[in-house]
Parts: structure tokens; C-alpha cells; sequence
């Protein structure tokens, strides 16, 4: 069972001590039914905000919905959790589709569960004894696995049209389907999205992304034509037929390449969903073939516009447009050589690699390719470490050149580098060597020898060590 924290025990106590009833309300316990830890625990009551005020005076009320924040403090007057706190209300007239005209406290629980969204989510709970108190059969949907609207849904959307993505959301996230009556009215006031806030829109789509489902919450966007008003691009290439490489159409394509991404970030995720959304307009038929040349800087010129609109930050669209761009990358086993990998490196970023790997699987899976990754990814793979993380090189020294220069009187050259390679065979020999004191020592008398005798001493040492490390790196990708 889930334990219940302390510091809200108390809360529930101080507001019962001064004569006040406290529930735990919505998510909080639908997740607790669930056996889930929920991620935050939400408190409603019937005392007025002053009146919490006055029993949690360490409280702030900065708002018009009856909405107390009750930060509590350890010993050390640190924050450890902060809690919410809201008064029974109950909301009337919705002209925007958004937010209530009017709200209004209420003395009684019922009303202010009447006004949440879904079954699951109208249900509260008594911290004492843990009674439930279900009045719209919460707990059965809970067991069927259903997402339904309190009441009458169309009711419930035209007060608050982001419930649409809402009832798609938990839909990913809890896996749960959405009952009939709500579906076919999310689907006739889908419309209804285009009244709300695009960075509330876009929160939404982040949680899909991030749930264990997000290849259904987008297929459910789509079949309720929500996706119509918050991603129409990608409609464009519903029905756009492709070349033999691939089987499926491309907003289907896009759509498989989501559910097969192997990444769990919701970025690289998106970039799946997105890496082909400018197809349909680079779409020619040449010499009877299908083609889309340059799709991929038409996806990105889309992925950022799309982005944008949606309030992404600069950061989140310029590592998500970065993969879509790039997912086109060239890569042949025995024809790419060290520095074209050296190049692709410094064009897509160092840490950007796995993303891009990953969105290259989602697109091979996304077409019905049987491996997901091939021998030559698990090469590229290999090819990536190895030009990053060169086996064996100066690097390790715990002596550079610029030290070298500084403190010791080299010369920028042939020779200094020739010293620095016996170092480092002296140290791949015997790695205690590795000290700066010693290195410096030891720079100075070998810079008094021939530049070919100190070449000839390093290289075979070298030679030996790279290509052992680079026996076992190839042995951990599995690659010749």
C-alpha cells in the first residue's frame, strides 16, 4: 500500500482541530485506488482561503480559485514538499472555453466534486479512515479501466476545452479506454482546442510523449480529430503513398516510427513522430518513381514552425529539429571513413549520437524493416567511440603541449609531439609514470635525443596498445 506523508497528515489534522473538514481529492487518490504513488497530493476543504490561512499562516494565496500553497520546511527552514489546499467552489459560465466567470465557495463536498473533469479523478478521500467517497462510480471505472466524464461530457468540454486533450492523455498514461459517450463528444468539440492556451497544449502533448503509450494518445488525436487544430502538418501525409523502401504511407509511417522509437525522452520522440512531416510537399514522380528529395530540410523548416507555434522552448526545438534534420545521415560499412564520422560528430553534437541512432531505428522499424538496427549501426556505433575516445593518445597524460611550451622551453613541432608519444609509452608500460613531475623530467632528456629515434622507441608500443583496446571496443559492439 501506498503510505500517506506525514506533513499531510498533519495538514488534514490542523484544518480538523479547528473544526474544518479536509479530503484528499482527484489524481492524489485515483492513484492511491491504483496503487500508484501519486505525484501530488491535493487537499480540499471547506474552510475559506483566510480561514486556512489563519490555521496554516505559513501559506501564500495568490489567486481567484480558492487555492491555498502550503510550502512545508524542515529543520534547516529548507522546503522539503509543498502542497496545495483548496476550498469546496463550484464554477459557473464558461465563455471562453477555458476558465469559469464565476466561482463560488461552497460548504458542501458534493459540489465541488460535481465540477471535476473524469470519474476517476472526482473522488475523495478521508485521511483518517481512508473512506472513499465516490459519488459517479469512480472506483468502477477504475476497475474497468475506463475514462469517463462526470455527468454529461459535452457539458463538461464547453467548460473546458483542454479536458479534450485531458481524457487523451490519460488515455496514454493510464492505458485506460475512453467510454463511448465522452469519445464521441471529444470528437464533435475537438474544435473546441483552438480557445486554449498553446503553452497548455503543449504541456499536454509533452505528457503523451513521455507516457508509456504515446503512439496511442497521438492515434486517439488523430481518429478525434483534434490533431486537425494542434499538429495539421502531419496530416498531410495521410494517404501519401511512398517508394518501395517503404510500405506504409507517410502520416502512418510517422505514426509507426513513434511507437518503435527504442528512446524513452520525449524529444527524440517527437523528432520520431516529425522526421518525415515535409514528404508530402517535396513529393515528385520521377522516371516513374516516388521521390522526396531534401524532405529532411523541409521536415525541419515544419518541426521548427510547429514548435514555435506551440510555445516549445529554443532549446527543445533546436535538439528535436537537429535529429530531424540529420536523419538522413549517410553511413556504409567500409566506404565512411574516421574523420566523415569525425565530420557527422561535429555536425549533429557529440551528445546528440544515441538520439540520432535511436530516431534512425524508429524510421527502419516505422517502415516494417525487419532489424531495427543492422550490423552497420552497431559499426557506426562502434566508429562513434572510437574517433571520440581514442584508445590510446596524449590526452592521458597527466603532462600537455601547452606545459610543455610554458614550462619546460619547447618548440611547437614535429619533435615535441615525437617526445610526447614516448610518454605515453613509457606510461602505457607502466601507468604509475603518469605524474607531471616525472613527465617533465623525462620531456627534457628525451628532447636531447634524434626525432627518428624517438619515433621508432614510441610507435611499436603505441601500435600494440590501440589496436588491443581496439580489439576489445570492436568485441562490445559485436563488430568486425
Amino acid at each position: 500500500m501506498i503510505n500517506i506523508p506525514k506533513n499531510l497528515e498533519n495538514i488534514v489534522k490542523k484544518l480538523e482541530n479547528a473544526g474544518f473538514e479536509a479530503f484528499l481529492v482527484g489524481g492524489c487518490v485515483r492513484d492511491y485506488l491504483r496503487n500508484v504513488e501519486p505525484k501530488d497530493w491535493d487537499i480540499t476543504t471547506n474552510a475559506r482561503p483566510e480561514e486556512i490561512l489563519k490555521v496554516l499562516p505559513e501559506g501564500k494565496y495568490e489567486n481567484d480559485f480558492g487555492t491555498v500553497i502550503y510550502p512545508v520546511k524542515n529543520k534547516d527552514a529548507e522546503v522539503d514538499d509543498v502542497y496545495e489546499i483548496t476550498t469546496y467552489r463550484s464554477e459557473q459560465g464558461y465563455s471562453d472555453s477555458r476558465h469559469p466567470d464565476e466561482v463560488k465557495f461552497e460548504k458542501e463536498l458534493d459540489k465541488d466534486l460535481e465540477r471535476r473533469d473524469f470519474t476517476v479523478n472526482a473522488m475523495a478521500m478521508n485521511i483518517n479512515n481512508q473512506n472513499i467517497v465516490d459519488l459517479f462510480g469512480g472506483q468502477k471505472d477504475i476497475e474497468k479501466e475506463i475514462i469517463r466524464a462526470v455527468g454529461e461530457p459535452e457539458n463538461r468540454f464547453k467548460e473546458d476545452a483542454l479536458r479534450l486533450m485531458r481524457a487523451v492523455r490519460f488515455h496514454a498514461e493510464l492505458g485506460y479506454t475512453i467510454e463511448e459517450k465522452t469519445e464521441r463528444a471529444t470528437k464533435k468539440l475537438a474544435g473546441s482546442i483552438k480557445f486554449v492556451a498553446k503553452e497548455r497544449i503543449k504541456d499536454e502533448l509533452v505528457r503523451i510523449l513521455k507516457s508509456d503509450k504515446p503512439y496511442e494518445g497521438f492515434l486517439k488525436l488523430y481518429r478525434l480529430n483534434l490533431l486537425n487544430y494542434i499538429i495539421p502538418e502531419l496530416l498531410e501525409g495521410d494517404g501519401v503513398k511512398q517508394n518501395h523502401h517503404h510500405i506504409y504511407a507517410v502520416l502512418k509511417h510517422n505514426f509507426l516510427s513513434l511507437k518503435n522509437c527504442p528512446s524513452k525522452e520525449w524529444q527524440v520522440r517527437l523528432a520520431a513522430l516529425l522526421h518525415d512531416v515535409g514528404k508530402p510537399r517535396t513529393y515528385k514522380i520521377i522516371n516513374n518513381q516516388v521521390t522526396f528529395y531534401n524532405h529532411e530540410y523541409v521536415s525541419e523548416k515544419l518541426t521548427r514552425k510547429i514548435m514555435k507555434r506551440l510555445k516549445f522552448s529554443t532549446k527543445d526545438s533546436d535538439r528535436v529539429t537537429n535529429l530531424v534534420r540529420n536523419h538522413m545521415f549517410y553511413y556504409n560499412t567500409g566506404e565512411v571513413t574516421a574523420s566523415s564520422v569525425r565530420r557527422l560528430i561535429k555536425k549533429v553534437g557529440k551528445d546528440n549520437l544515441k538520439d540520432l541512432i535511436d530516431v534512425r531505428i524508429a524510421d527502419r522499424l516505422g517502415s516494417n524493416t525487419p532489424k531495427g538496427k543492422p550490423y552497420k549501426l552497431k559499426h557506426l556505433e562502434y566508429m562513434f567511440e572510437r574517433v571520440q575516445n581514442d584508445p590510446v593518445n596524449v590526452g592521458m597524460l597527466e603532462l600537455n603541449g601547452d606545459e610543455m611550451i610554458k614550462n619546460l622551453g619547447f618548440e611547437p613541432g614535429p619533435k615535441m609531439g615525437a617526445v610526447l608519444d614516448c610518454l605515453l609509452a613509457e606510461v602505457i608500460e607502466e601507468p604509475k609514470l603518469n605524474t607531471k613531475e616525472y613527465l617533465s623530467k623525462k620531456a627534457l632528456e628525451l628532447n636531447k635525443e634524434d626525432i627518428e629515434q624517438l619515433r621508432e622507441k614510441a610507435k611499436d608500443k603505441i601500435e600494440e596498445k590501440r589496436e588491443e583496446e581496439d580489439r576489445k571496443m570492436r568485441r562490445g559492439y559485436k563488430v568486425k
